[in-house]
């Protein structure tokens, strides 16, 4: 007990690095998180709605099919590639949230504009996988869409409010586990449905003259697109919240990085009955079902075949078991994205900038009311009549033009510095913004090679996302080395360092050298 007490004091003194004790254990746990819950939650917080039944839509849908379902191998990427280089440097420095190293490096400011993308895109994935329970609830059960996501809405905002991550940790192994038991349940029975003859013929959709079925096709111009949307799954995972969030909760760096390995399989595995549904759904003969013909991608039905393909194509207690595992996985990412949000916040905005001096009760409160708002604010949009599939790539999109830049210079590039970060971030923010997006009706002013029109709606085929993302990486290194260049060769004179990234410090021999702000911090991260 002494000794704890001991390290709280310790870590008081730098109040500007962490936070007091009590709100450390909220957010990362106290970091002794072992490694089995780590992998169970970092697993169940990636195994949400979206990824349940936006796998399941993919494989399903004759302009995509299984070539197109890429979260399962995105997903394996995303955590190997996180366990070997974001784990270490993150987990050794001992930060609280994603946007600590900006804080220290780039100030308070800066680190604000950066939470704004990051909001957007948890607030995104909540409406996703909200919404993936809302059309799972209303097909299987009959019950209103609107009263679904409110009491699961309600259920994850309440307990998520209460327990911090602990509460999120241990509800995702029982989450988790529920999740397996009852889809894998569901795989030998659909198999086996009288309506589904043979799983290698696409009934719904079956070309006889080019042999497409549920394992779908990928033509020359479209290779592009499936790039960059797999690119974007699988690298756009690494600017996450909640990634870090079970990063930093690990008692040391090594365990950190043996929980992403280890997530990097369990997560492939629990991506699989979601690709057998979504393939028996396309191989069934709906006529011999009680929904009958036209199936359901011909009545813009294709985001809800998982519970279609329950209901119709499995016993009714079994489709029951299905309801509760979306519910569980919807449950088991929201209380995820709430957490993390809330954490950036108060850590990295309240604490630091609006209330230095506020009480560990006063931030513990703080955090509770972000979880209730970002939770409102993507309850709202899971009333929306978007496909889960693409609210689900939607949420990932400004992470990975705009955040995952960031990450990746001041993590793994000593020279970067403010100017340099502000001119990457405006690049990537730019180049996204003015390529469009269809799902928010937001028309592209750029327009990139083997772009095609349909229905009035303009599609990018270009890997327009992946353009941004390497461009604004180009630029804040480069300008942050021309600029530090320009400094230190006194190219330029200090006094028109406007934003104080640099200042002069004498030397025993007299002479003056501009140390960056990000020097001074790493010089106090090694005393520490």
């Amino acid at each position: 007990m002494r000794q704890q007490e001991a390290d709280c004091t310790e870590r008081q003194t730098w109040q500007w690095m962490f936070l007091d004790c009590k709100s450390e254990v909220t957010m990362v746990g106290g970091r002794n998180i072992n490694v089995l819950v780590g992998v169970f939650t970092m697993t169940a917080t990636w195994v949400g709605g979206g990824y349940i039944m936006g796998t399941a839509e993919a494989v399903y849908s004759p302009t995509q099919g299984l070539i197109w379902a890429m979260g399962p191998p995105a997903y394996l990427i995303n955590f190997i590639l996180g366990g070997l280089f974001f784990a270490k440097p993150m987990r050794s420095k001992r930060y609280v949230t994603m946007l600590d190293p900006f804080q220290h490096r780039y100030g308070n400011i800066f680190t604000a504009t950066l939470l704004l993308p990051a909001l957007v895109s948890d607030i995104l994935w909540v409406a996703c996988i909200l919404a993936a329970l809302g059309g799972t609830m209303n097909v299987i059960l009959g019950l209103s869409s609107t009263l679904s996501i409110l009491i699961s809405a309600a259920v994850s905002i309440i307990y998520t409010f209460l327990g911090g991550l602990y509460s999120v940790a241990y509800t995702d192994i029982i989450q988790l586990s529920f999740i397996f038991f009852s889809l894998w349940l569901c795989v030998p029975f659909l198999l086996l449905s009288p309506a589904v003859t043979d799983v290698s013929q696409s009934q719904a959709h079956f070309n006889q003259s080019s042999g497409i079925s549920w394992l779908g096709e990928l033509e020359l111009a479209d290779a592009g697109k499936w790039a960059d949307e797999m690119l974007l799954l699988a690298l756009g995972g690494l600017a996450y919240q909640a990634l870090y969030q079970r990063i930093l909760s690990a008692s040391s760096s090594a365990q950190a990085q043996v929980t992403c390995y280890a997530a990097a399989g369990t997560v492939f595995v629990m991506g699989i009955p979601s690709v057998v549904i979504g393939a028996v759904a396309s191989s069934a003969d709906w006529n011999q079902t009680a929904y009958g013909l036209p199936p359901p991608f011909e009545r813009g039905e294709a985001g809800k075949i998982l519970p279609l393909a329950l209901q119709n194509l499995t016993p009714t207690w079994l489709s029951v078991l299905g309801i509760g595992a979306v519910a569980a996985a919807v449950m088991s990412s929201m209380d995820s994205v709430l957490l993390s949000s809330a954490s950036m916040f108060t850590q990295n905005i309240y604490k630091t900038t609006l209330r230095k001096q506020a009480s560990e009760r006063e931030l513990q409160w703080v955090i509770r009311a972000s979880v209730l708002l970002v939770g409102l604010a993507g309850t709202g949009l899971a009333f929306s009549d978007d496909s889960v599939f693409a609210l689900w790539m939607l949420s990932g999109d400004l992470l990975y033009c705009v955040i995952l830049p960031q990450l990746v210079g001041v993590l793994h590039f000593s020279c970067t510095n403010s100017y340099g970060a502000i001119i990457g971030y405006l690049v990537g923010l730019l180049l996204r913004g003015l390529s469009g997006e269809p799902v928010l009706g937001i028309p592209p002013i750029l327009l990139y090679p083997g772009w095609r029109e349909q229905d009035g709606v303009i599609t990018q085929y270009f890997p327009y996302r992946t353009l941004a993302m390497l461009l604004s990486v180009i630029c804040i290194v480069s300008v942050s080395w021309l600029v530090g260049l320009a400094f230190c060769h006194q190219l330029i004179p200090l006094s028109w360092d406007v934003l104080g990234v640099f200042e002069e410090k004498k030397e025993a021999e007299g002479d003056e050298v501009p140390v960056s702000l990000g020097e001074k911090n790493n010089i106090l991260n090694t005393r520490l």
